[in-house]
C-alpha cells in the first residue's frame, strides 16, 4: 500500500483551484467585461481629468471629476446635435432606397459577359440571402428589443469609471501594501506601471485615429460626391475601434455602397482609401504609441475572433488591449518605466 504523496496532492489541488477560477472567471465574464470597458472610459477621460484637476485643490478631486464629466457630456451632446441629424437623414434614405444588388450585378454581366459564369451563382445566393433576411425581419426586431434593456450600461459604465478615477490610485496603493515581500512589490509596482502608459497610449491612439477617420473620410466623400459620405465616416468612426479588422471592414462597406450606388470613380476613391490607410497606420498609430502595442496582425486577427466569441462586440474590442498588456507583462522592455511614462503624458 502506497503512502500519502504530499507532492502529488499539492498539484493535484493547485490544478483543481486554477481550473475552478477559470470557470468562475467565464461565468462572471460579463461583468468582467463591463469592469473592462468602464476602466478604458477611465483612461480615455483621464487626461482631462488631470487638466481639470490643476485648477483645483487635491481634496476637491470629486469636484473636478464632476466638471469633467459635465464637459464631455457637453461637448457629446454638441457633437449629437451637429452631426446626428444629418447621419439619422442619410440613415433614412439608404433603408428607404436600398442598393439593388440584384442589379448591379446583372449590369455587370451586362457589361462583361466573360464574368458571367461567376456572378450568375453569386446572384442566385444573393436572392436567396434577401429572401431570408426578409423572413428574419420580426425576429430582429423583437432581438433589437431585448438588446434595448443593456442600455442601463450606458449609465453603469460612466458611474463605474467615474469610481475608478476618484480613487483608482488609493486602491493601487493599498493592494501594493498587501504585498510584504519588497522584491514582490517592486515587481508589481513595475507591472502596473506599465500597464498604466500601454492603456494611456492606447486610448489616447484609439480616439485620434477615430476622429481622423470621422473628419477625413467624411470630408473627403463629401467632396469626392459620394453618396451616404457622413453616415460612411461614422460607420468608419466606430471601426476604427477594432484594429487591423475594422479598417478593412470600413474599406469594404465604403467601397461596396458607392460601388452599389453606381459612383463613376471607383479607382480613384480605392487608391485614395488605400492612400488613407497607410498614413493611419505607418504615421499616426506609430507616433501615437510609441511603445506598448507592437502585436503581430495575425495575433491581432486571432485575439478578435476570441474576444467575440467570448464577449461579443464587447470582447472585440477588448482584444487587443488585453493581448497588449500580456505582451508588455511576459516579455520585459529595456526603456525605463519613466521615460515611457513621460512619453505617454506627451513629456519632452
Amino acid at each position: 500500500m502506497t503512502g500519502f504523496d504530499r507532492k502529488a496532492a499539492s498539484i493535484t489541488w493547485s490544478a483543481a483551484f486554477t481550473l475552478l477560477l477559470l470557470a468562475g472567471v467565464y461565468l462572471i465574464r460579463g461583468t468582467i467585461v463591463l469592469f473592462a470597458i468602464a476602466l478604458l472610459l477611465a483612461y480615455l477621460l483621464h487626461p482631462l481629468v488631470g487638466q481639470v484637476s490643476r485648477e483645483f485643490s487635491p481634496r476637491n478631486r470629486t469636484l473636478a471629476l464632476g466638471l469633467t464629466y459635465v464637459i464631455v457630456t457637453a461637448l457629446l451632446a454638441g457633437i449629437g446635435i451637429a452631426i446626428g441629424s444629418p447621419v439619422a437623414t442619410e440613415a433614412r434614405q439608404l433603408l428607404a432606397h436600398p442598393p439593388d444588388i440584384r442589379g448591379f450585378l446583372t449590369s455587370l454581366v451586362v457589361a462583361h459577359p466573360a464574368l458571367a459564369p461567376l456572378i450568375e451563382p453569386i446572384r442566385g445566393s444573393v436572392s436567396a440571402q434577401l429572401g431570408e433576411a426578409a423572413a428574419a425581419l420580426p425576429r430582429v426586431s423583437l432581438s433589437l428589443l431585448a438588446a434595448s434593456a443593456n442600455l442601463i450600461y450606458l449609465i453603469v459604465i460612466p458611474i463605474l469609471s467615474f469610481f475608478i478615477l476618484k480613487d483608482g490610485a488609493r486602491l493601487r496603493d493599498s493592494f501594493l501594501d498587501m504585498l510584504s515581500d519588497a522584491q514582490a512589490r517592486g515587481r508589481a509596482e513595475q507591472t502596473l506601471a506599465k500597464a498604466n502608459v500601454v492603456l494611456l497610449q492606447y486610448m489616447r491612439a484609439l480616439l485620434v485615429l477615430c476622429c481622423t477617420a470621422l473628419v477625413i473620410l467624411g470630408a473627403g466623400l463629401a467632396l469626392a460626391g459620394v453618396r451616404y459620405a457622413l453616415l460612411l465616416a461614422t460607420v468608419s468612426f466606430f471601426c476604427e475601434f477594432v484594429p487591423t479588422v475594422g479598417p478593412i471592414t470600413e474599406i469594404v462597406i465604403i467601397l461596396g455602397v458607392s460601388a452599389l450606388t453606381a459612383y463613376p470613380h471607383m479607382l480613384v476613391l480605392a487608391a485614395c482609401l488605400g492612400l488613407f490607410r497607410l498614413v493611419q497606420d505607418y504615421v499616426i498609430w506609430p507616433r501615437l504609441m510609441s511603445h506598448g502595442v507592437a502585436l503581430h496582425p495575425l495575433w491581432v486577427i486571432l485575439g478578435v475572433f476570441a474576444g467575440g466569441n467570448i464577449g461579443g462586440v464587447a470582447g472585440v474590442f477588448l482584444a487587443v488591449p488585453v493581448l497588449a498588456l500580456a505582451r508588455l507583462v511576459l516579455i520585459p522592455e529595456t526603456q525605463p518605466v519613466e521615460a515611457r511614462v513621460d512619453a505617454a503624458a506627451g513629456k519632452p
